[in-house]
C-alpha cells in the first residue's frame, strides 16, 4: 500500500464520487478507479458500497479510513519534521513528479554550487505546487507551463518514453510505436517512477504490470525478461539496454517537458540555481 493511495481512499470517501475525487486529484477517473481496486485487492476486501455513481464507506472501509488518516497525519508531521531538519542542515528539498528532473537538477547544483546538498521526494504536482508556495520546499519540479501567482518557472528538461523488447518481439523491428501497439503486452516496471505510471495505466489499461522496487535488481531482471520494459531517453538511462530492442514511443504523452519552479521571491542559492537553470534550459 502506498501513501498516494491513501490519499486516494480518503478524497472518494470525502467527495462521495471517483469522478469529483479525480478531479479534485487532477488524475484521470478511470486511473483512480483502477487505483482503489488495486488497494482492495491488496486489502482482500471491497472498501465501498456502491449505489450508482456515488460511493460509500462500509465497514471495512470505515476503518481503512480511520488508518489512513493516521497514516496521512504522520506523514505530514514527518514532512515537516524532514524539512525543519533539512533547513537547519542547509540543505535544499526539491519535490518533482518524476526521477529523472531531480537527477538533472543534482547535476546543474553540483556544477554551480558543488558545497550545497539537495534532498528529494516524489509527488503529486499540486503537493509540488502548494509545497513550493508555502515554503516547505525550495524547488518544485512539475510538467508543462506554470501560470500561478507567487511562482515563477523555466523550463529544466525534456524526457522521452520508449519500450524496450526482446529480439524477436513482433514491434522489435519497427523505428517507433504508439500505446495502442502495446495493448494486452506484460511489463516489468519500475515501482517508484513518478508520473510516469500514470501516464502508462492510462494510455494500456489492458496492460498487465509487473512490479519491481530495487533498481538494481530490476536493472539485472531487464537484461533478460521475456516482458516489455519502458526506459528514456534521461542521461543515466542512456545505453543501459543490452541485448533489448529499444523502440521510440511516438504519442504526444510520451513526451515530457519539465519545469523548474521557485517561488518568486526567492532569494539566495535559490534563486542563484534557477538563473543558472535558466541559461541551461533543456542540457543534458
Amino acid at each position: 500500500m502506498e501513501l498516494e493511495q491513501m490519499r486516494q481512499l480518503e478524497a472518494v470517501a470525502r467527495m462521495g464520487t471517483v469522478s469529483a475525487a479525480a478531479d479534485e486529484l487532477h488524475i484521470s477517473q478511470p486511473a483512480l478507479s483502477r487505483s482503489i481496486q488495486r488497494l482492495e485487492a491488496e486489502l482482500g476486501c471491497a472498501l465501498f458500497d456502491r449505489a450508482g455513481r456515488r460511493v460509500v464507506l462500509n465497514e471495512a472501509g470505515r476503518s481503512a479510513l480511520e488508518w489512513a488518516r493516521q497514516l496521512l497525519r504522520d506523514e505530514r508531521l514527518m514532512r515537516e519534521e524532514v524539512a525543519a531538519v533539512a533547513r537547519r542542515a542547509r540543505a535544499l528539498h526539491v519535490a518533482s513528479v518524476a526521477p529523472a528532473p531531480v537527477w538533472r537538477l543534482t547535476g546543474l547544483l553540483v556544477e554551480r554550487f558543488p558545497q550545497e546538498t539537495l534532498t528529494s521526494e516524489l509527488v503529486s504536482e499540486e503537493t509540488v505546487l502548494r509545497g513550493v508556495a508555502d515554503g516547505t520546499f525550495d524547488f518544485g519540479i512539475v510538467l508543462g507551463q506554470l501560470h500561478r501567482p507567487g511562482l515563477m518557472a523555466c523550463e529544466l528538461m525534456r524526457e522521452n518514453l520508449s519500450v524496450t523488447l526482446p529480439p524477436n518481439h513482433p514491434l522489435a523491428a519497427r523505428g517507433e510505436a504508439t500505446f495502442a501497439d502495446l495493448a494486452g503486452e506484460s511489463f516489468l516496471i519500475m515501482s517508484e517512477i513518478g508520473f510516469w505510471r500514470a501516464v502508462v495505466d492510462r494510455e494500456i489499461p489492458r496492460a498487465t504490470y509487473i512490479e519491481q522496487r530495487d533498481r538494481v535488481v530490476f536493472d539485472q531482471l531487464a537484461r533478460s525478461t521475456p516482458h516489455c520494459t519502458f526506459i528514456t531517453d534521461a542521461p543515466f538511462q542512456r545505453d543501459e539496454a543490452p541485448g533489448r530492442a529499444v523502440v521510440p514511443l511516438a504519442d504526444a504523452s510520451a513526451h515530457a517537458v519539465f519545469y523548474l519552479v521557485v517561488r518568486s521571491g526567492a532569494a539566495g542559492v535559490p534563486a542563484s540555481l534557477f538563473a543558472w537553470a535558466q541559461e541551461h534550459a533543456g542540457g543534458a
